[in-house]
């Protein structure tokens, strides 16, 4: 049940090592107990998802620079709208960045969960920003639609919607894997964003190609078709921020904690589980039943062994805390930090 570590470490003589090692920076610690582990983790988290989005900030401004530039010599409204959804996706991630930027100060009395919940009330900003561009883009069309205009430089929108496909699906595939990786639902739903977007972009050749063939009807008609495209991304968008505000979490992710914790030794049986995202990091609270006769450091020992099985199955969980019920009997409570102290 209890696991060993192996906690030697072969301490270097070179001096920047014991500078880095006295400032507490993740990786030249002396105690690696859980909390030391989660708070270097959510450190590397977040110096990951500022990266990232930066990254895509700079990508998507270059992409719709480009595409700003062959508009106006082409006059397409499908490429007009594919622009405009991609400068929304651009400064989308103004507001994610200032989260994640926010996320690094410490909690205090006032925020005693820090400051994560910053980034999903980003998320609601995103969502607003790709229901206006929707908003935007299906108004320009019908417009089009009333008032057709001939495409020209054919050549070139042809060029922008590649290049805008390329840069959209880049950073889309970027965002979603980082995401994923760190718990953060407002930069995956960036990167589906961003996902669709690309298909999009691709879809402006049609215009292009209907223009070849004498139907330049096509091209408001495509806008329209992207308007309602990212009416479907907005709604998606929605339930996911909608989620994470009402601390919603998926309920497969709850009964693999459970199975897994249940397979311990000495746990029979799990009372209570609450799970709550703050941002891309999870806290939760765990109720288990012991048996009557379990000792004090048994307990202990168990309470450790739920929390390492959590976190293995949770990278992103920040803490447990632990109530432990011996028999019939509720014992008072024993909140747990989270290197497992009772």
């Amino acid at each position: 049940m209890a696991h060993s570590h192996d906690h030697s470490h072969h301490h270097s003589n070179n001096p920047l090592v014991k500078i880095a090692q006295a400032l507490h920076l993740p990786g030249f610690t002396h105690d690696h107990s859980h909390h030391d582990l989660a708070a270097d983790r959510a450190f590397l988290d977040n110096q990951l998802a500022v990266r990232t989005v930066w990254i895509a900030l700079i990508a998507l401004g270059l992409t719709t620079a480009l595409q700003i530039v062959i508009y106006l010599a082409s006059n397409s409204v499908a490429l007009l709208a594919d622009t405009v959804h991609n400068l929304g996706d651009a400064l989308n991630s103004i507001p994610l960045l200032f989260a994640f930027y926010i996320a690094r100060r410490a909690a205090n009395k006032r925020y005693t969960y820090g400051y994560g919940r910053l980034e999903d009330i980003a998320g609601v900003f995103i969502v607003i920003s790709i229901g206006f561009s929707a908003a935007y883009i299906l108004y320009e069309s019908i417009q089009r639609l009333l008032n057709p205009l001939p495409l020209e430089n054919l050549e070139w929108i042809a060029l922008a919607s590649l290049v805008g496909f390329v840069g959209n699906e880049l950073v889309a595939v970027m965002q979603i894997r980082v995401g994923r990786r760190i718990g953060s639902d407002a930069m995956i739903a960036d990167g589906q964003h961003a996902l669709i977007d690309g298909l999009t972009s691709l879809a402006v050749l049609i215009a292009v190609i209907g223009t070849l063939i004498g139907l330049p009807i096509l091209d408001p008609f495509i806008g329209v078709v992207i308007a309602l495209a990212i009416v479907g991304i907005t709604w998606n968008a929605i339930k996911a921020i909608w989620y994470r505000m009402m601390d919603a979490v998926d309920p497969h992710l709850v009964e693999h904690v459970e199975a897994h914790v249940l397979g311990l030794d000495g746990v029979l049986a799990i009372e209570t589980l609450r799970l709550r995202w703050v941002g891309h990091r999870m806290y939760g609270v765990m109720k288990i039943a012991l048996p009557a006769d379990t000792t004090l450091e048994a307990s202990g020992e168990i309470v450790r062994a739920v929390q390492h099985e959590a976190r293995h199955v949770i990278p992103q969980l920040e803490e447990l805390t632990v109530e432990v019920l011996r028999g019939d009997v509720q014992a008072p409570p024993c909140a747990t930090a989270p290197d497992g102290k009772m």
